[in-house]
């Protein structure tokens, strides 16, 4: 059993449980679409991202927030600063705020990925 922390310390904040659609999972093909923190009322923003195509990705893009990806399906290479890594399903990375990254589909097959942004809303500069 975890007890991380002292309950005592923690209390309720007022907000309600909310509920947002990211994707479409009847649509077909690779999951697009984005849920704004602040439509939940949270400090976060999830994307989900998918592409079949190999080398097709994000452009060099660069938040002011850090950013987690996770790597649900496929194989992927991220650009991160200088950092070159290389993921597949079940990996996850981090984006640290204000260093430009992309990343592209490896194949074979589908990539996807859910995004988490570390901030209410969307917020991106594309280099």
């Amino acid at each position: 059993m975890r007890k991380d922390f002292d309950l005592s310390t923690v209390k309720p904040d007022g907000r309600s449980a909310a509920k947002a659609r990211l994707f479409d999972p009847e649509a077909g093909g690779p999951w697009r679409g984005n849920v704004q923190g602040e439509a939940l009322n949270a400090q976060c923003t999830v994307l989900a991202y998918g592409n079949e195509t190999p080398r097709e990705g994000p452009r060099l893009h660069v938040h002011p927030y850090d950013e987690i990806f996770i790597v649900v399906a496929g194989n992927a290479r991220f650009f991160v600063g200088d950092t070159v890594i290389d993921a597949t399903a079940g990996d996850v990375l981090l984006g640290p705020a204000g260093v430009p990254h992309r990343f592209e589909n490896l194949g074979p097959g589908r990539l996807q990925t859910i995004d988490v942004h570390t901030g209410p809303r969307w917020l991106q500069v594309d280099l």
